[in-house]
């Protein structure tokens, strides 16, 4: 096997002090040591040459190979493999060349001074993303931990919490946790303004979200199926109860990619990308005004993730990466049909909805052709009907599914 040669470090605010005896053995042989100002104030006795993270971040491959196969420790702060620079480095070098030294990470330590069982909360990151990322979690009671970019993070988050109506949500703010200096501030997402002139916030710091709506706040889940009322719309799009079926069959798992081809307003990607944690999106729509509200309902959701390219999709689908999962929602044919199953991932679905008889007699032949599922959706909701009360049958839609 491989000797290792780069040693991803965590390290804490005690600095040497918080490191095992494994780690400060390799941190003593290292001829180089790569980290933020901040990591080299902790380990500046050391006599390894100081490489300060370079800018941009992608560039750090590069300084790293110069060093390769002698010692080389980067430090981090806490788990090197959660929300940290090691998991990207793990996709840059083979597994045998790193060894990993992990320390009790934000997320833990947060937790510790709040009392919180980590299994019942939210461990998110909004370091260098759009905040907008919080958006899905947000639910009465919901515990969210968020490692932040700077001093500016609570505020943002506090805007949030209030235009969603959660005023009255609890803000904990630790800088320094384990260390002499450690700070904590405390305060309400209505009233952030005023604790943060009360206080200086610390440019380092890990925020906790105790989130607490308004009682006359319109609660929404995270899907699928949301309410009608909550998506920008120019009255041409999947309504709730379909959508919840079509997002369903589009299987939403972790890290994947979704087309949403002819996306409309945005319905059924945007409800997908809440329930896919890191996963992106790539819609395409060629009408200007469906494409602006699709952006519109994206930013308001929650889902910086989802991104739509104005154009047609044969156009536009060679430029994206292989998906894990097609939904067509507008400009069908057999030759867009085609191209998706042969680019679709194995395991990947496809989907496709339709209300007209034409789109219909399409995909009876794609089921034919390619087999899968092919089914009907017929939705009613009650209506008054004189002084009574009857049934108001929808459109029905009929559905293909495929699957690879």
């Amino acid at each position: 096997m491989t000797r290792p040669w780069l040693h991803i470090v965590g390290i804490g605010e005690a600095g040497l002090n918080s490191l095992n005896t494994e780690a400060l053995n390799i941190l003593y042989e290292a001829d180089a040591i790569v980290g933020g100002e901040r990591h080299h104030q902790l380990v500046h006795a050391l006599e390894g040459e100081k490489i300060v993270w370079p800018s941009p971040f992608s560039t750090l491959k590069n300084e790293l190979a110069k060093f390769r196969p002698k010692t080389v420790v980067v430090l981090v702060t806490g788990d090197p493999l959660w929300y940290s620079a090691g998991s990207k480095l793990a996709l840059e070098w083979p597994a045998e060349e790193i060894q990993y030294y992990p320390q009790i990470s934000a997320f833990q330590l947060a937790c510790a001074r709040m009392k919180w069982s980590i299994p019942d909360v939210e461990t998110l990151t909004i370091h260098g993303r759009p905040a907008s990322h919080i958006i899905p979690y947000l639910a009465p009671n919901n515990k969210l931990v968020l490692l932040t970019t700077d001093n500016t993070s609570p505020s943002t988050v506090a805007h949030i919490l209030n235009e969603r109506g959660y005023n009255s949500s609890e803000l904990t703010v630790f800088g320094a946790m384990g260390s002499a200096c450690e700070v904590v501030i405390q305060g309400r997402a209505g009233s952030w303004e005023k604790t943060e002139a009360a206080n200086t916030i610390p440019q380092f710091h890990t925020l906790c979200v105790l989130c607490k709506p308004q009682t006359d706040h319109v609660i929404i889940s995270k899907g699928p199926g949301l309410p009608d009322h909550v998506f920008l719309n120019d009255r041409n799009f999947t309504k709730c109860e379909v959508r919840a079926i079509t997002v369903v069959a589009l299987a939403p798992f972790r890290n994947k990619v979704l087309w949403d081809l002819g996306c409309g307003s945005g319905t059924v990607g945007i409800e997908w990308a809440r329930l896919s944690f890191e996963g992106s999106v790539y819609a395409t729509e060629k009408n200007q005004t469906r494409y602006d509200i699709s952006c519109q309902n994206a930013e308001r959701l929650g889902t910086p993730r989802f991104k739509v390219h104005k154009g047609f999709n044969k156009d536009l689908i060679n430029q994206f990466p292989d998906p894990d999962s097609v939904f067509i929602g507008g400009g069908l044919d057999i030759d867009l049909v085609t191209q998706c199953i042969d680019r679709l991932k194995p395991y990947g679905r496809l989907v496709i909805n339709s209300v007209t008889l034409e789109s219909q007699v399409l995909l009876v032949n794609l089921y034919k052709q390619f087999g899968g599922e092919l089914i009907q959706i017929a939705i009613a909701r009650v209506k008054p009907v004189g002084s009574f009360l009857g049934w108001d049958q929808h459109q029905p839609v009929i559905q293909w599914r495929f699957g690879k």
